[in-house]
């Protein structure tokens, strides 16, 4: 609804007061006069003809938008043609949009975010390690660039897409990371929107690479959470995999391969998901993927990944320099893992300190009852 609404006005300011002011009709109506039969078609329809009458109410705007108001006339239901099937392709249309290259990368990627994917301001910034009030400022930056400079609202011609792909991937990404551990929804539509990506460019390999590594993790849902309870992979009952998603990513992951990378960022993610995903995993060449994964991408969530295999390969005093030599002090899955670390070396004041700052961080029930439990199982 977001996607059309900015599409049609132009303004993501103006976009969203529509889209809310279309939602307080609907909560007023819908339960008195019933749902309509196309209450997307419905809300959307409501949206525009609201920031229609509201641009006619202001007189600032007046100006600005008379030559918009002649030729957008407020519309009903007999005259719009909408419903889901197409708007997948306009919050496509909107990543590409959000995604510009005269908006710089971070901002590309939080601006999507938060105008698709789903998340707050407050997940964003957690996501990127800063904090909301910083967030909120590069929000407002980016999208009043996009009003300053018209970024048109449109998928760019073919020989533009791929210098956006880049950030259109890391939006993806981030959706999917969101909601890997209890946002079904946000997973499986960073999965749909993957697949769009793939049909949109389907000679590029970290397209392909970052659907793969989606499918792979995305088949452990039902085994990482049990009954309200997170599981380690390690932990968990490989029986309630989803194998056709596993084998659904590897075969993307070939598709990726046939194309000639082995070494984008996602196509390596892929390949490690797929070792994970097999009976016994080779955890050595995980850590050597890891490291691979580390050249490329600089990132000390990476490198803490690598500390993580190289404790799975047998050497638990080995991953916690590494860990120990990371600068995540507000990331929490360093402290986790710190706490797994110190607690399989029998250190147990000392993890059950990384225990508690790992609590203070975490976000979800599921992992606040998982670090508890690990903190009480010391003694």
């Amino acid at each position: 609804m977001l996607a059309s609404l900015v599409g049609f006005l132009g303004d993501f300011d103006l976009a969203e007061e529509a889209a809310q002011d279309a939602f307080a009709i609907a909560a007023e109506r819908w339960p008195r006069d019933g749902a309509p039969r196309h209450p997307v078609a419905w809300l959307v329809t409501t949206g525009r003809n609201r920031a229609v009458d509201r641009l006619r109410r202001d007189r600032t705007r007046a100006d600005k938008y008379r030559l918009f108001l002649r030729d957008r006339v407020v519309t009903d239901m007999d005259d719009i043609d909408l419903d889901d099937n197409t708007i997948a392709d306009e919050r496509l249309e909107l990543i590409f949009t959000c995604c510009h290259p005269a908006l710089a990368v971070q901002a590309q990627v939080a601006l999507t975010l938060r105008a698709l994917g789903g998340l707050s301001t407050g997940e964003i910034a957690r996501a990127f390690l800063v904090s909301e009030d910083t967030m909120k400022r590069r929000l407002t930056r980016a999208k009043a660039k996009i009003k300053a400079t018209a970024i048109p609202f449109a998928v760019p011609a073919d020989p533009m897409l791929p210098d956006r792909l880049s950030a259109v991937l890391a939006v993806t990404y981030l959706i999917f990371n969101e909601g890997y551990t209890d946002r079904a929804d946000l997973a499986a539509e960073a999965i749909r929107l993957g697949k769009l990506l793939c049909e949109l460019m389907p000679d590029e390999p970290e397209a392909h690479g970052l659907l793969a590594l989606m499918l792979i993790h995305e088949s452990r849902r039902a085994a990482r959470v049990v009954d309200g309870e997170l599981v380690p992979l390690a932990e968990q009952d490989r029986s309630r995999h989803d194998r056709a998603l596993v084998e659904g990513g590897r075969t993307v992951l070939d598709r990726a391969l046939a194309r000639g990378s082995v070494g984008g960022p996602y196509v390596v993610q892929a390949a490690i998901a797929s070792l994970q995903a097999e009976p016994e995993i080779d955890w050595s060449e995980v850590e050597l993927l890891y490291e691979r994964l580390e050249h490329l991408t600089g990132s000390p969530v990476v490198t803490l990944n690598r500390a993580v295999a190289i404790a799975q390969a047998g050497s638990p005093e080995r991953a916690l320099d590494l860990v120990d030599s990371l600068h995540l002090d507000e990331y929490r899955y360093l402290h986790s893992t710190r706490a797994e670390l110190l607690r399989r070396l029998g250190r147990a004041d000392e993890a059950r300190a990384a225990y508690s700052r790992a609590l203070d961080l975490a976000v979800t029930e599921p992992e606040r009852r998982f670090l508890a439990r690990r903190s009480t199982d010391l003694g």
